[in-house]
């Protein structure tokens, strides 16, 4: 049986990042499948280039009324004020396993529909590692508009906030415009930063380290570190004792706070930027409670109220890797292949783990993949 593949356009605002690609979409319809991209105004890529791959183009939201045949394929969540039942298998991040807000009217809406959801975050392999993951990406952004931060303090006066940033055509690009930055602030008197990253180990942690060698961050400034260092639990007084720190991993379960209030209201603290890459601001686990909201690309930093010491701002962005929007969707698409590949054998074998999740004494039946 042919496996029927609809890209839903992204409705986030800046999220110009795409679950398949060209590339990916040219392949698999080499292996036989049909695929329908609907045209959206906010993909880094063209719809010529999905075109040009084999692809059936459709209108933006067409996935809505599109018949039930076809699995629907995206990245972000859809709008929270839409509130019809999900009829179709739907795969995507869902963000409803982590007691994230409005997780039980996400789920409710596959049950009224009968629809399935496959959630990408639980999309692992033998060993328990996520399969496909921006994680790279995120933590490359994310220390990238880190150090702009930091940079636009020492330029600036603290009235002024970091202005909006938007996505980059590419990593050369980004880079130039950190670099930039880093040296007007060195240039004006700014000591090198010295940036703590937790996670450095991960996927995250090793996209951070990798924006901060190439923007000329001295290695011994660096500071990475991952459990062996956090098992002694927090709060941290070496992450106020940074210039700059980068939160790369993702809880599920409560840990002593890496940073608190007390920590931070101190005239000793170095501490100017907060980058949380995992952005869990509804998670009631989130290690870095000094801050309640996302920061979105218009408006990338929160300022954190505290009574002694510099001026102190968190970047909070759930989706950082639209930043590098083309890079990232090559590198995760690419990862995703070979598990869209074995989509074919749902039809004849139990490839996809279920998982039962239960709430106002209903049995939602959603999946979370552990194999495709």
């Amino acid at each position: 049986m042919t496996v029927i593949l609809h890209l839903r356009a992204e409705t986030k605002p800046l999220e110009a990042r795409a679950a398949l690609t060209p590339t990916t979409v040219k392949h698999l319809i080499s292996k036989g499948f049909k695929i329908y991209v609907e045209d959206s105004p906010q993909s880094i890529f063209h719809i010529d280039e999905y075109k040009k791959a084999g692809a059936i183009i459709v209108p933006a939201g067409s996935w809505i009324s599109a018949p039930r045949d076809r699995i629907i394929i995206g990245l972000k969540e859809m709008p929270e004020e839409d509130k019809f039942p999900l009829v179709h298998e739907h795969i995507q991040f869902a963000h409803c396993y982590k007691n994230q807000a409005g997780w039980k009217d996400v789920l409710t809406r596959f049950i009224n529909g009968n629809g399935t959801l496959y959630d990408l975050e639980f999309l692992e392999n033998d060993e328990g590692r996520r399969v496909a993951a921006f994680g790279f990406y995120a933590g490359f952004a994310g220390a990238a508009l880190g150090v702009r931060d930091w940079a636009f303090k020492n330029t600036h006066p603290d009235s002024e906030d970091l202005p909006a940033v938007s996505p980059y055509p590419n990593e050369k690009a980004l880079i130039k415009d950190v670099v930039k930055d880093y040296k007007a602030a060195l240039k004006r008197g700014a000591k090198t930063p010295k940036v703590l990253i937790i996670g450095a180990l991960g996927r995250c942690g090793s996209g951070a380290i990798d924006l901060l060698r190439k923007v000329g961050v001295p290695e011994e400034n660096i500071i990475k570190w991952d459990m062996k260092e956090t098992a002694r639990g927090g709060p941290f007084p070496e992450i106020a004792a940074a210039d700059i720190f980068i939160n790369c991993i993702y809880l599920s379960k409560p840990i002593a706070p890496f940073i608190n209030f007390d920590l931070l209201n101190r005239s000793t603290r170095r501490l100017r930027t907060v980058v949380d890459v995992s952005a869990d601001t509804t998670n009631p686990h989130n290690p870095i409670p000094i801050y309640d909201i996302a920061t979105v690309f218009n408006k990338p930093t929160v300022l954190v109220p505290t009574k002694a010491g510099p001026k102190l701002s968190v970047i909070s962005i759930d989706h950082l890797p639209s930043l590098l929007p083309r890079e990232a969707s090559e590198f995760f698409a690419r990862d995703l292949l070979p598990s869209l590949e074995q989509l074919p054998e749902r039809y004849t074998a139990p490839v996809w783990v279920k998982a039962e999740k239960l709430f106002n004494r209903h049995c939602a039946r959603v999946y979370r993949s552990s194999k495709l």
